[in-house]
C-alpha cells in the first residue's frame, strides 16, 4: 500500500505510542515563562569525523553535521524538507530537465572575505567528480554529463564537459539523462562551494583546509576549530545572509565513546543536547525530570552489510542463500521492543516510512520476517554446495546508541537458529570502524545505517548499492538495479514509484545489507534548552536551538 507523507508519519506515530508516549518538540510554545539567550553557545554530541572536513569527501555524521553548518549550497532544506535557494538566485531546466541553468544571489562570500562564484562550484564540482581524488562523494556527480571521461587516459579528460562556467554568477550543468527533481539534490554537502584557498599548487584540496575549513554557512571554526578526538568549535557567520542565520552564540560538537556517556552528561548539564537516546534510557527518559525529552518518528534507515568478498557470501546461489537465511534467523520485533523499547520499527524495505512514495508492499520482503524453519533449510541448501566454516562476526561502533546491545542479540539470534558459531565484534569508535570499512580491510559483517542526504527515496538507494557508489561499502553491483535506478530518476509520480519498487525487488533478492529497522527520532536536553525541533533528516535545527 502506498502512502502519502503526512498518513505515514501518522502510521509510525501509533506504532511507537504502543509504549512510548510523544512527547512535543520544544521551541517558542514552552510555557515556563524563561526568556530564551541569543548568546548562549549549544553543546551538542557529536562523534571524532572520519576525514578532513571537505565536502565531497565526507559522507558521514561525524563530519557531515559540522560541515552542514560551516557551509551553504545552492538550496537549503526547510525543517519539513522542503527546498528554497540559499546560493542560489535561480535554478532553472529545460524542457526535458537535461539542461539546469544556475544563477548565484549578489554579495556571496566565503568567511576569508572571498566571493562564492561560479567556479567555487564548478571547480570543487569537478574536484569531486574525478575518481583520482578519491572523494566519498563521487557517486553525487554521476548523473552529469563527461563524468565518465574525467581521469579516464584514454578519454584524458581534465574537466566535467557537462559543467560549463558563463560568468561568475552564471554556470550551467548537462546531466546524461533526464532528472526532473535533480535540483532537490543540491542542498547536500558534496555540492558545497569550496575556495582557491583550499586548492594546492597541483590543484589537489589539501588536508590542512579539511583540517581548518573556510566556508559559507551560518558558522564559522572558532580559533580552536577542530580539536582531534575532543570537539569542534564554531561561531556564528557574521556575514551570512541565508535563511539559517545562528539564534545562538555558536555550537561546540562534543565528542564521546559512548551514548550512556553523553546522557549522564545532559542530565548534569555539560551537554545541551544529545540526540539519541541509548536503549538503558529509552523506558525512563520521557519521565526522566533532569531532562527534555523528545521523541517522534524518523528517516533514519538501520542495516548490516556482507561484503561480496567474504568466503561464503559472494554473489552466487550460496551467497543468496546465505544471506537470506541470516536475515530470516533475525526476530526485529523482539529486537526493537525488548533494546529499543519501540523506538524502532522493523523494516520492510531499504528506504524510510516519512518519504513520500514510500509502500511496505515490496515484492520479497518476506526475507525481512523472521522464520527458522525456512532460515534453517536455506541455509542447509547452501551447505550442499559448500560447507559452511568458521564463525560469523558482526562488527558495530561501540560509541553509538544500543549498537552493543541489538548486535550481541543479534548474534545470539542467528546462533541459535541456525546452529553456527556467531557472536558480536566490537570497534570503539566509528571513526575506528569506518576506517576498516573505507580501506576494505575488515574481514567481517558489519553495521551500517543511512540518514538521508536529500528527501527522496531514490538517495537511500543509488549512493549505497550502484555500482561503484562512494558509499557502496559493500562492493555490490547489479546493472539491472543500477538501470532501474537511473530511470526512476527521469521519471515522475507513480512511474517513478514503480521503479524504485522493481530496484528493491532485486536487493531483497540480492541482499547487499540486511535491513533492520527504521529509527525513531529521540533525543534530551537540558530543561533550559529551548527550540529544539527535529528536521527531516532527524537532526536537529542547530541554528535555531537557544538558552
Amino acid at each position: 500500500m502506498r502512502l502519502s507523507r503526512r498518513t505515514r508519519l501518522a502510521g509510525v506515530a501509533l506504532i511507537a505510542a504502543g509504549s512510548l508516549t510523544l512527547a512535543a518538540c520544544g521551541g517558542g510554545s514552552d510555557s515556563d515563562g524563561g526568556s530564551a539567550s541569543s548568546d548562549a553557545i549549544i553543546s551538542v554530541y557529536g562523534t571524532n569525523p572520519q576525514n578532513p572536513l571537505i565536502p565531497t569527501a565526507t559522507n558521514e555524521v561525524g563530519g557531515g553535521d559540522p560541515l552542514d553548518n560551516l557551509f551553504s549550497g545552492l538550496v537549503a532544506y526547510n525543517t519539513d524538507g522542503s527546498v528554497t535557494n540559499e546560493v542560489a538566485e535561480s535554478i532553472e531546466g529545460n524542457e526535458d530537465s537535461t539542461v539546469w541553468t544556475v544563477k548565484l544571489k549578489d554579495g556571496q562570500k566565503f568567511t576569508d572575505g572571498s566571493d562564492v562564484t561560479s567556479d567555487s562550484f564548478v571547480k570543487a564540482w569537478n574536484y569531486g567528480a574525478n575518481p583520482a581524488n578519491k572523494q566519498l562523494n563521487n557517486y553525487f556527480f554521476y548523473p552529469i554529463k563527461g563524468t565518465d571521461d574525467v581521469g579516464n587516459t584514454e578519454k584524458g579528460a581534465d574537466t566535467v564537459s557537462g559543467l560549463k562556467v558563463v560568468d561568475d554568477k552564471t554556470f550551467t550543468i548537462t546531466l546524461k539523462e533526464s532528472e526532473s527533481d535533480f535540483p532537490l539534490r543540491l542542498g547536500y554537502s558534496a555540492y558545497f562551494p569550496v575556495p582557491d584557498v583550499a586548492y594546492d599548487e597541483s590543484g589537489k584540496i589539501t588536508k590542512e583546509y579539511g583540517d581548518a575549513p573556510i566556508g559559507n554557512g551560518p558558522y564559522k571554526l572558532t580559533k580552536s576549530g577542530w580539536e582531534k578526538n575532543k570537539q569542534i568549535s564554531l561561531e556564528p557567520n557574521p556575514d551570512y545572509t541565508g535563511v539559517h542565520k545562528p539564534k545562538n552564540g555558536g555550537l561546540v560538537f562534543k565528542f564521546y565513546n559512548s551514548t550512556d556517556a553523553a546522557y549522564t552528561d545532559v542530565q548534569s548539564g555539560n551537554l545541551d543536547v544529545l540526540d539519541q537516546v541509548p536503549p538503558s534510557a529509552l523506558t525512563t527518559f520521557e519521565s526522566d525530570s533532569g531532562v527534555k525529552a523528545y521523541n517522534e518518528p524518523g528517516s533514519s534507515f538501520s542495516s548490516f552489510t556482507i561484503p561480496e568478498r567474504l568466503a561464503h557470501f559472494g554473489n552466487d546461489e550460496e551467497g543468496k542463500l546465505r544471506r537470506a537465511a541470516i536475515s530470516m534467523a533475525i526476530n526485529r520485533p523482539e529486537i526493537t521492543e525488548k533494546i529499543f523499547n519501540n523506538a524502532r520499527t522493523p523494516a520492510s524495505d531499504f528506504t524510510s516510512p516519512v518519504l513520500d512514495g514510500w509502500t511496505d508492499e515490496v515484492p520479497g520482503n518476506e526475507v525481512l520476517t523472521f522464520n527458522a524453519e525456512e532460515a534453517k533449510a536455506k541455509w542447509a541448501e547452501a551447505d550442499k554446495i559448500d560447507k559452511w566454516s568458521g564463525k560469523f562476526e558482526l562488527a558495530y561502533n561501540n560509541d553509538g546508541a544500543g549498537n552493543k546491545e541489538f548486535s550481541e542479540a543479534m548474534a545470539n539470534q542467528i546462533k541459535n537458529t541456525l546452529g553456527i558459531d556467531a557472536a558480536p565484534k566490537a570497534y570503539p569508535t566509528f571513526d575506528e570502524l569506518r576506517t576498516v570499512v573505507t580501506d576494505r580491510s575488515i574481514k567481517t559483517p558489519f553495521r551500517t545505517g543511512w540518514q538521508a542526504d536529500y528527501p527522496s527515496m531514490l538517495n537511500y538507494l543509488g549512493p549505497i548499492y550502484a555500482t561503484g557508489a562512494g558509499s557502496n561499502d559493500g562492493d555490490y553491483s547489479n546493472k539491472d538495479f543500477d538501470k532501474l535506478i537511473q530511470q526512476a530518476a527521469a521519471a515522475k509520480g507513480d512511474d517513478r514509484y514503480k521503479l524504485i519498487t522493481e530496484a528493491q525487488t532485486l536487493l531483497l533478492t540480492d541482499l547487499p545489507a540486511i535491513p533492520l529497522w527504521y529509527q525513531n527520532a529521540t533525543a534530551v536536553t537540558t530543561t533550559d534548552l529551548k527550540d529544539f525541533v527535529f528536521n527531516w533528516k532527524q537532526k536537529p535545527d542547530y541554528y535555531a536551538l537557544t538558552k
